[in-house]
């Protein structure tokens, strides 16, 4: 991945900061976006503003930001070789109090932002004769949890997993990979957000019995990065979330 061009959004906290950090490490050269400028400043700046990375500030449900996120790769360092759709929003609410404007809002941000990001990084990728998108699902698509209810988030993540598989289908012939990282429980400021005072406390959802490092996505999102024969696919990284129960 050296020299490779790699754009991450929501690269300020958590997750996404993680990636970028690991891809910066790695010598790629690095777009970084958050919606949150003050926050992508502070953590360029504690990446000691390296010279392989640049920021910009936008929201990814504008369609205009994604196509702002390319042409900054294109101009600063000439390429679009991996896209890697982290932001996104996620909160519990039970089904019977969601309104309308939550739909809006987990569907703007979370699919929109995604599909909208993507549909700028492709066309580029067309002409270099290959590319790697990176969607950011969640292992509850599959593995529903009755005491954590996100009906609004979860449709709209659901939809980036089949997003992705169409994608794959549609772009195999240009050497274009999408696939899907579903994280479980992971320790970022996402779980302070929506209320989650100890996120150890929720290690037993995992056969591991323990929650996921941000670090431990970015392995796996370095992985698909330079992975040249892996499309299609939902990688669960969930400590096996899905794959069984601890009694």
């Amino acid at each position: 991945m050296e020299n490779k061009t790699v754009i991450v959004t929501g690269a300020s906290t958590g997750i996404g900061k993680a990636i970028a950090k690991l891809f910066i490490e790695k010598g790629s050269n690095v777009v970084m976006n958050s919606s949150n400028e003050v926050n992508l400043k502070k953590t360029y700046e504690e990446f000691n503003s390296p010279a392989n990375a640049v920021y910009f500030a936008g929201d990814i449900s504008n369609r205009e930001t994604g196509q702002k996120l390319r042409d900054l790769a294109m101009e600063i360092f000439n390429s679009v070789d991996v896209l890697i759709n982290n932001a996104g929003v996620f909160a519990p609410k039970p089904f019977l109090d969601v309104e309308e404007k939550d739909l809006d809002l987990y569907w703007n941000v979370n699919l929109k932002g995604t599909y909208f990001t993507t549909q700028a990084a492709i066309p580029q990728m067309i002409i270099q004769g290959e590319g790697s998108i990176i969607n950011i699902g969640t292992v509850l698509v599959d593995h529903a949890i009755d005491g954590f209810p996100a009906t609004a988030p979860l449709t709209s993540k659901g939809a980036i997993h089949a997003l992705t598989r169409q994608l794959a289908a549609e772009f195999g012939k240009n050497n274009i990979k999408v696939n899907t990282i579903a994280p479980g429980t992971i320790r970022s400021p996402l779980q302070g957000k929506i209320g989650i005072e100890d996120a150890d406390s929720l290690a037993g959802l995992h056969l591991l019995n323990r929650i996921g490092e941000a670090n431990e996505i970015a392995e796996a999102a370095y992985y698909l990065a330079t992975s040249n024969f892996v499309t299609g696919e939902t990688i669960n990284v969930a400590g096996g979330h899905t794959a069984g129960h601890a009694i």
